[in-house]
């Protein structure tokens, strides 16, 4: 009987349902976006340490993500690290920003990202043409296809400069994205090296691959007391660093969860009035069932299901709204991430939103007089 009260009492007014239906949606497409946008943004900052295959990264003092470490190490770190018990592999990485002067004219500025792939540390992923070894061909460099237009190229074979040297697209990724909207290319260790004018013996960060069953944190010690200069990274450490800096130093986070807050506000409101007007509406109906001797709690159960389906029906449409967004920006420099916890929390979200809604009409109701309904 609840249910059933609560449904008739909900599909009443359809006019009034819409609009709280509304309200309910638009909120959760808000935050839905701002969070997609969010996590959409922290994968893009993590992707290249995530897919790098090493357990420590080597990198000068005051590297603040990984588009900007700077070119300062030298052998001799990487000579140091080596000889540190535990460590197998001390792999050389150059990535700095560069200009990028299009074919046509103008310029842009790109993430130069130097590796040797055949060393098994970073190597460019989702290569739908051309391959690492057309990429080590003279002049030869990566591009991603979702930024043909920034960078005035139509695919394979088309040429373009980038800092002191002339380069050719023998290759090309799809979708890897950058925050920074500077687009990443891809090239070998030294021909970075000889683009950006650094030294043979420059490196970016060094990619320190562990032995078998060495302690992570042990080498790492190690690492620090051998290194003067330099500091020492876990993975986790430094994309919380890298997300640090470009999305809450820059403002950028605290932006998209502002817009979140925003929408949970905006949609409680909207909800908590709805309900308060219906309640308000229904009052004699509610006082005949206190007459009748239904206790507070069977009403209460009535508010917080009309509340409850409210926000079902709500999330529903929000949430398939939201994926038809998401697959929209799929291909667009800043897609947008929906995961199977974040549509869950969603979820709980709403519920939560539309039961503090309810609470106004609650309130109203345990003001009802009883003998009321005798005045009719």
């Amino acid at each position: 009987m609840v249910l059933t009260l609560a449904f008739r009492n909900l599909f009443h007014d359809r006019i009034r349902l819409a609009v709280t239906l509304v309200g309910i949606l638009f909120s959760i497409v808000l935050v839905a976006i701002q969070l997609g946008m969010y996590l959409g943004s922290s994968r893009m900052i993590t992707s290249m340490i995530e897919r790098s295959n090493s357990d420590l990264w080597i990198m000068t003092y005051g590297a603040k993500s990984f588009e900007e470490g700077g070119i300062l190490l030298t052998t001799r770190e990487r000579h140091q690290a080596l000889a540190t018990p535990g460590v197998k592999a001390v792999i050389p990485l150059v990535v700095a920003f560069a200009e990028w002067r299009k074919p046509e004219g103008g310029s842009t500025r790109v993430v130069l990202v130097g590796t040797d792939a055949e060393d098994g540390a970073l190597e460019p992923w989702s290569l739908v043409e051309g391959t690492w070894q057309d990429i080590k061909s003279p002049d030869a460099i990566s591009a991603d296809d979702t930024y043909f237009r920034e960078l005035g190229i139509n695919g394979i074979g088309d040429t373009a400069q980038i800092a002191m040297g002339r380069v050719k697209v023998k290759a090309l990724t799809h979708r890897i994205r950058s925050f920074t909207q500077s687009p990443y290319v891809f090239t070998t260790l030294s021909r970075a090296r000889s683009l950006l004018g650094a030294e043979s013996d420059k490196a970016t960060y060094y990619l320190v691959q562990l032995e078998p069953g060495a302690n992570l944190e042990t080498v790492r010690r190690e690492l620090l007391n051998r290194l003067d200069g330099a500091e020492v990274l876990t993975k986790s450490e430094f994309e919380d660093r890298s997300l640090r800096q470009w999305l809450f130093r820059t403002g950028a986070g605290l932006a998209l969860i502002g817009g979140a807050l925003l929408g949970i506000l905006v949609g409680t409101v909207i909800v908590a009035q709805t309900l308060y007007s219906s309640t308000k509406d229904h009052l004699n109906e509610f006082a005949t069932l206190r007459a009748l001797g239904s206790s507070s709690g069977y009403i209460y159960k009535v508010i917080l299901a009309q509340a409850g389906l409210s926000a079902v029906i709500g999330y529903v449409l929000g949430i398939l709204i939201s994926l038809g967004i998401l697959y929209i920006s799929r291909n667009t420099p800043l897609p947008l991430v929906m995961t199977p916890g974040l549509a869950i929390a969603l979820l709980g979200l709403t519920l939560f939103m539309s039961a503090v809604s309810a609470i106004s009409a609650i309130i109203k109701v345990t003001r009802i007089d009883p003998a009321t309904v005798f005045n009719r």
